[in-house]
């Protein structure tokens, strides 16, 4: 069994919206710059056209501004993404580290990966293929090879891993 460790895809957000803005900011631009040069050719330089050269100069402003910030988005959603995936496929290769030590066969490392993705019994028995008590039986030679009573205790020996830190210091009171 193969398991993915990679993020799933942007589903848009703040990215996506900042995108729609500037093109929405560039077409009424591109309209305003249309508008000026033909009331220019029309009825000359007055105050009207002076109103519009302003307006539309600060519409530009804001276009250069939201693709700055967009493109700025989008590098930091770029590096999010990379440090999750790294932070990932370190916890994947802890995980399989740990399932080395206690000597689990292939068919305990796949039912434990499923177990600490948070499937049930029944879900695990579904994704293998297999029957639940066949699962169950699997659960317990995991849980007795890695010396814990049951799922809490076998997710929180990965998790006091990812605490090592300890707890932060309580907040002067």
């Amino acid at each position: 069994m193969t398991f993915q460790t990679g993020t799933k895809p942007s589903k848009g957000g703040r990215p996506a919206v900042l995108a729609l803005v500037v093109l929405l900011q560039t077409s009424a631009a591109v309209f305003f710059v249309a508008n000026a040069l033909t009331e220019w050719r029309e009825d000359g330089v007055g105050p009207q056209l002076w109103m519009q050269i302003l307006v539309t100069l600060a519409l530009i402003l804001g276009v250069a501004l939201g693709a700055v910030e967009l493109r700025r988005t989008l590098s930091h959603q770029e590096d999010q993404q990379a440090t999750i995936a790294k932070a990932s496929g370190e916890m994947h290769q802890v995980v399989q580290r740990q399932f080395d030590t206690w000597a689990l066969s292939k068919a305990e490392r796949d039912v434990a990966y499923l177990a600490l993705k948070g499937l049930d019994v029944a879900e695990i028995a579904a994704a293998r293929h297999a029957a639940p008590g066949t699962v169950r039986a699997q659960l317990s030679a995991i849980y007795n090879k890695a010396g814990v009573s049951g799922r809490a205790q076998f997710a929180a020996h990965f998790v006091e891993d990812l605490l090592a830190e300890g707890l932060p210091s309580d907040p002067p009171v």
